[in-house]
């Protein structure tokens, strides 16, 4: 096969390559609206997370559901200012009471990170990976590092 040949053979591979997940960036998201306030809520990927890295947990805003948070993702939720406590759903039953309350300023951006929390941080006995001995906690996370974060994500736009 001569050179020409094998370029076009790679070009039209790579065509049909699957696309790249859409990487989130602050600056596809509409502006904020006057007196609310924006919460992004990211969820990064991690293989420790182990039995947890398939799972999508609702994410509450004072127990009302705000969105699903799938590993390597993120979305925003505007909110009018106020308090809210911010809770995440647990994994294979293990409540935690695990909860983050943050205060929203209007005009503002706000940054939560779902994580996996390892279930003998809140007194479960130590288990195997079939016992499901992980959960989720909700953190407010520093605007600096949730940028860099925001960057590598799978962007899922407002919930």
């Amino acid at each position: 096969m001569g050179p020409l040949a094998l370029g076009l053979c790679l070009l039209e591979t790579t065509g049909c390559a699957p696309q790249s997940p859409r990487t989130a960036s602050q600056a596809q998201a509409p502006g904020i609206a006057p007196g609310l306030a924006r919460v992004w809520v990211l969820r990064q990927s991690d293989p420790q997370n182990g039995n947890v890295e398939a799972a999508a947990p609702m994410v509450f805003a004072n127990g009302a559901p705000v969105g699903r948070s799938p590993a390597d993702t993120v979305f925003y939720r505007d909110f009018a200012a106020g308090t809210y406590t911010f809770t995440v759903e647990p994994y294979g039953g293990l409540p935690t009471g695990q909860a983050d309350t943050v205060s929203l300023a209007a005009g503002t951006q706000n940054y939560l990170q779902v994580q996996w929390i390892a279930s003998w941080q809140f007194g479960y006995p130590e288990a195997t990976w079939s016992d499901k001995p992980n959960t989720f906690g909700v953190l407010t996370m520093s605007p600096e590092l949730a940028r860099d974060y925001i960057a590598t994500m799978t962007y899922l736009g407002q919930s």
